[in-house]
C-alpha cells in the first residue's frame, strides 16, 4: 500500500501567483501525479499580475477540469490573494489545503509526505521550516534574513509557547476544520497572514506542527521588505498578547 493509498481524505492546492509566467508551469508540472488520486482542485490565484501569467494560466487550466483559475485585475497582497484561495478550497469537499508559492521555491514534490504527517500527528496546521535541518544558508539564504529570521523565531516561541525554528515559510497546510472557528477574512493582506493564522491557531488551542524543507533561493524575485515585514510580525505578536485571536 502506498503512502497516498492510506490518505483518509482528499487535498485541495491553491497557488497564489504574481508576475510568475517564468514558474508556474514548473510549479505545477512537480506536484506529485499519484496525489491526483486524492486531489480535489488545483486553484490558482492570480494577484493582478503584470506580465503574461493570465495567458499562461488559460493555457495551464485549457482541458484540465481540475485546475481552477481565480484572476484579479488589480493585485492585493499576499495575504489578500492567501484569504481567496483559503475561501475557494473550502467550496471543495477537500479536508487539508495546501498552499503552494507559484515561484517553485517550497517543495511540492513534499505535499504527499507532509498531508500523511499532519494525519498521523493529528496536526491542524503544519508548516513547513527551512531551518529545521540547519540547511537554510547551504540552501542560499542570505545571511541577513537568516540571522533576523533566528531572532524573531526566539521571540515568537516566548510568545506562543512553541519550540519551531520557522515561522516565515509560505509552505502551510491546513486541516479545513479550523475555518470553523477561525475568521480570517479580517486577517491582513500582505505577508504577515501566515504568522496571523498561526496566531489564532495557538489561541484557538489548534494543534501546529513543522516539518522540515530543503531550502531554495534561485532567480525568484521577492516582494517582501524585511524591515517593515519585521515590525508587522512583532504587531502580530503584540496583537496575540492583547487577546486579539482569542476565540
Amino acid at each position: 500500500m502506498t503512502s497516498i493509498d492510506m490518505f483518509v481524505d482528499d487535498v485541495v492546492i491553491f497557488i497564489p501567483a504574481y508576475n510568475a509566467e517564468k514558474t508556474l508551469q514548473q510549479t505545477i508540472e512537480r506536484i506529485p501525479k499519484e496525489l491526483y488520486k486524492k486531489l480535489a482542485r488545483i486553484i490558482i490565484v492570480n494577484d493582478g499580475s503584470q506580465d503574461d501569467t493570465a495567458l499562461l494560466c488559460d493555457k495551464i487550466a485549457n482541458g484540465n477540469s481540475i485546475i481552477e483559475i481565480i484572476s484579479y485585475d488589480k493585485n492585493g497582497g499576499y495575504g489578500t490573494a492567501v484569504k481567496h484561495g483559503i475561501n475557494a478550497s473550502l467550496k471543495s469537499n477537500a479536508r487539508y489545503i495546501v498552499c503552494l508559492h507559484a515561484d517553485g521555491q517550497y517543495p511540492p514534490e513534499k505535499i504527499i509526505e507532509f498531508v500523511k504527517y499532519m494525519q498521523d500527528q493529528n496536526l491542524h496546521l503544519l508548516q513547513g521550516s527551512r531551518h529545521a535541518d540547519g540547511g537554510a544558508l547551504s540552501g542560499g539564504m542570505p545571511f541577513y534574513k537568516w540571522l533576523a529570521g533566528k531572532m524573531l523565531v526566539m521571540i515568537e516561541n516566548l510568545v506562543f509557547g512553541l519550540r519551531m525554528t520557522d515561522y516565515h515559510s509560505g509552505f502551510m497546510f491546513y486541516d479545513k476544520n479550523i475555518f470553523e472557528t477561525i475568521d480570517h477574512n479580517d486577517f491582513s493582506h500582505s505577508f504577515e497572514f501566515d504568522l496571523q493564522m498561526i496566531a489564532a491557531a495557538r489561541s484557538h488551542q489548534y494543534k501546529i506542527g513543522e516539518k522540515s524543507i530543503p531550502t531554495h533561493y534561485g532567480d525568484e524575485v521577492s516582494y517582501l521588505n524585511p524591515i517593515t515585514y519585521g515590525f508587522r510580525v512583532l504587531k502580530v505578536l503584540f496583537d496575540y498578547l492583547k487577546g486579539r485571536f482569542k476565540p
